[in-house]
């Protein structure tokens, strides 16, 4: 992963994404478009509508015209790049495509959406590939719109970006500092080996060790860690440590830092002040602590000892004013 590919997909099933419309899903369904990870194939794998593919296919169209599908982001935010994926669509992949996005407050009807802009002009695409599309709008969305030209199938999309939530459910509560859908983000890792540190700030509670954060295993000195960006100023009351599923390859002991990243910059190893020591962990639990330190932070750092994988990390607490 890299560049704008290291930064959440706002638009991820499991965030709490969905494909709210599309205009035609003869051969495949929409809701393919945005399951997590890649797009499977099995050959000669035929159904009533000829061969299954793990994606979104239209049919051939006869009349002028293209068609679309809408995705409602599960993570609003300002959409820093599009990929566009046809994997295993080689006779069938549309040769053009392009993406527009829309803000709306609520939760409206599809056909309630309106401001449409593009974000990603009409570019060719090839057959059983990934394309990476640059975006540079600033503007915060909460919906987008792929269009495929004239038809044709895609397996998925993937709108990568920063996560801004809204205000009005942060200020005044007591919420998640950490978490990806208020705006949390990891900034920083040691190993990111098995799968993106990301993880751990994601909604709900992970399935399967492939939803949580797991590094390689360490041979030499030393231990793994993670630095995360806080949705915002605040003071951080509770800290969950999840393992959950992680039997044979949960850390053995745990640490959590602090630091104000206004006051002193991040380099500055003896601004950062301990909210948590190391603690020993249990596999497969989740440890919950209470941390007397009130003071306010920008920045966490979990330290991991040695190595190992977490499923979640949740720090409670409360914005400043």
């Amino acid at each position: 992963m890299t560049g704008f590919t290291r930064l959440p997909d706002l638009a991820l099933r499991t965030y709490g994404g969905s494909v709210v419309a599309a205009n035609d899903e003869s051969f495949a369904e929409r809701e393919a478009l945005i399951r997590p990870g890649p797009a499977e194939f099995r050959p000669h794998t035929f159904g009533a509508k000829g061969q299954v593919y793990d994606g979104w296919e239209t049919r051939r169209r006869r009349e002028p015209g293209h068609d679309w599908a809408i995705v409602r982001l599960g993570l609003p935010g300002i959409i820093r790049g599009v990929v566009v994926d046809t994997a295993w669509f080689r006779g069938n992949y549309p040769p053009y495509a392009s993406v527009e996005a829309c803000a709306a407050e609520g939760c409206p009807a599809p056909d309630e959406l309106d401001g449409w802009v593009e974000v990603v002009p009409k570019s060719p695409l090839k057959g059983d590939a990934v394309h990476e599309f640059v975006v540079t709008d600033p503007r915060r969305f909460t919906h987008v719109r792929l269009n495929i030209f004239p038809d044709g199938g895609v397996a998925r999309l993937r709108v990568h970006g920063r996560v801004v939530p809204d205000p009005a459910f942060l200020e005044g509560l007591t919420v998640d500092l950490a978490a990806l859908e208020n705006g949390g983000l990891v900034t920083a890792c040691s190993d990111a080996f098995y799968s993106s540190p990301n993880n751990v700030l994601a909604p709900g509670l992970a399935r399967n060790q492939a939803e949580g954060w797991e590094t390689a295993r360490r041979r030499g000195g030393g231990n793994d860690w993670l630095v995360v960006a806080l949705a915002g100023p605040g003071r951080v009351a509770v800290a969950e440590i999840d393992t959950t599923n992680l039997v044979f390859n949960a850390p053995g002991w745990a640490s959590l830092k602090g630091v104000d990243a206004d006051r002193a910059p991040l380099e500055d190893e003896d601004a950062w002040f301990p909210l948590l020591p190391r603690t020993r962990l249990q596999p497969d639990t989740r440890h919950r602590f209470r941390l007397d330190d009130g003071r306010r932070i920008t920045h966490a750092r979990l330290d991991i000892y040695p190595d190992g994988g977490l499923a979640r990390l949740r720090l409670l607490g409360t914005l400043t004013p």
